[in-house]
């Protein structure tokens, strides 16, 4: 009884915690949205998401606390569209550093608030093509004149070549500190006190709620990294050759498995991918198993190349993206792959991944060893043969078939007869 009334006791208390909102239905709250770190789809999700469910509670205002070296430049300008659309006031409160593509999202609020010991600027584009420097100082430029800002200032930060008397020579980008920015009129105040930077800008409102990156998030923004992209990738494709010449489903597969799921599952969450692709990228895989079992290669194997290829692309989001992770996932597949196959033969916990069999003049070519010794003798068989399995006679483990039908684990056993490396037993 003790125990059921702790069991309900907490499931009780899970339940109204779970009712709990950081957001108040009287309204008038001021929210603070983090932007830390890099600036990715799972960045533009995240505040994309928090903006929608915090507008339906009448805020006072919105701060975004910015802390960033950058990111992608059309995520930024997507977090921009989605700043610039608030009707509530909104702050930029610059916590630190705001870098690169931080600098967009900056400009996008109302108003502009620097910490102390913060710094604003550095914006160049990589790769700085003509084409995209073009593009983004106008999108610069535009954000600044529809808030009311120096767009040169903005401008110098991200081209090199434009210089500014007093402020920045050509050649070098410009960056600012809290005090230089505030100097220029770019940043409107200088703080790093919520209640005083609300209380400058004389917004009334009822309390402060700061708003947390939840664990999802952070982990898809992890996942979706460029570089562990990458890696997820190399891992996948490196555990499924593996796989593919050892016996059973092991490391190999398990590695494959976990790589290729924790790539798709973060592009899912952040809403760089589908259900549909990863259906696509299974049906690849399908199609590549099937071109293993027959022999030449042939339309499935074509198939399943071009399957695993489209969903790469389509949950990269680009062509050149999805290639460059592509082209250096296989690089690396097959440089771990030759590397295996010429130093794994002196380490013994590869027996299972190099294949050890080798020609000899007086032998001839062996691939396995043949056990007619084990004909006639009984054993236990230690797992399900459907027909194949592992049996156990006398302490040794062997990779045994039925002779037809089915035999489940810890039944007896006996060995009929041995055809090279094929043991067949009999079910006794």
């Amino acid at each position: 009884m003790k125990v059921r009334r702790v069991a309900v006791f907490f499931i009780l208390l899970v339940l109204v915690l779970s009712s709990i909102s950081v957001y108040s239905d009287e309204g008038n709250d001021v929210y603070v949205i983090p932007i830390k770190g890099e600036i990715n789809k799972a960045t533009y999700q995240f505040v994309k998401t928090k903006v929608e469910e915090i507008s339906k509670y009448r805020p006072a205002a919105i701060i975004f606390e910015i802390d960033t070296y950058g990111g992608f430049i059309d995520n930024a300008i997507a977090i921009k569209d989605v700043i610039m659309e608030i009707n509530t006031p909104t702050i930029s409160f610059v916590n630190n550093k705001a870098e690169s593509a931080g600098v967009l999202i900056t400009i996008a609020g109302e108003k502009i608030v620097m910490a102390e010991g913060s710094t604003i600027g550095s914006a160049e584009p990589i790769p700085n093509t003509e084409k995209i420097m073009s593009m983004w100082v106008s999108t610069l430029k535009t954000v600044a004149e529809q808030r009311g800002r120096d767009k040169e200032l903005v401008a110098a930060m991200a081209d090199k070549d434009i210089e500014i008397d007093g402020v920045v020579k050509k050649g070098k980008l410009l960056n600012l500190n809290y005090k230089e920015a505030k100097q220029l009129g770019f940043a409107d105040y200088i703080s790093n006190d919520y209640d005083d930077i609300l209380d400058h800008f004389d917004i009334n409102y009822n309390k402060v709620v700061k708003i947390n990156t939840d664990l999802k998030m952070n982990i898809a923004k992890y996942l979706t990294n460029p570089y562990v992209s990458v890696l997820l990738i190399s891992l996948g494709f490196l555990g499924f050759v593996i796989e593919l010449f050892t016996p059973g489903f092991g490391v190999g597969g398990t590695l494959s498995l976990i790589s290729f799921s924790l790539y798709f599952g973060g592009n899912i969450i952040v809403g760089n991918s589908g259900w549909g692709t990863v259906i696509i990228f299974l049906a690849g895989i399908v199609l590549l198993l099937i071109e293993v079992i027959m022999p030449g290669f042939g339309v499935p194997g074509i198939g399943g190349i071009i399957c695993v290829i489209i969903s790469i692309v389509l949950t990269s989001g680009s062509i050149e993206s999805a290639m460059i992770s592509l082209g250096i996932a296989i690089i690396l597949t097959v440089l771990v792959v030759i590397l295996l196959v010429k130093y794994g033969q002196t380490s013994p916990y590869l027996d299972k991944i190099v294949l050890r069999t080798r020609q000899n003049n007086k032998k001839g070519y062996v691939g396995v060893e043949n056990k007619p010794e084990y004909v006639g003798k009984e054993g236990i068989a230690i797992s399900l043969l459907r027909p194949a399995g592992i049996i156990d006679i006398e302490g040794n483990r062997i990779d045994a078939v039925s002779e037809g039908s089915f035999i489940e684990k810890g039944a007896k056993v006996k060995v009929i007869k041995v055809e090279g490396p094929r043991v067949v037993v009999r079910k006794l």
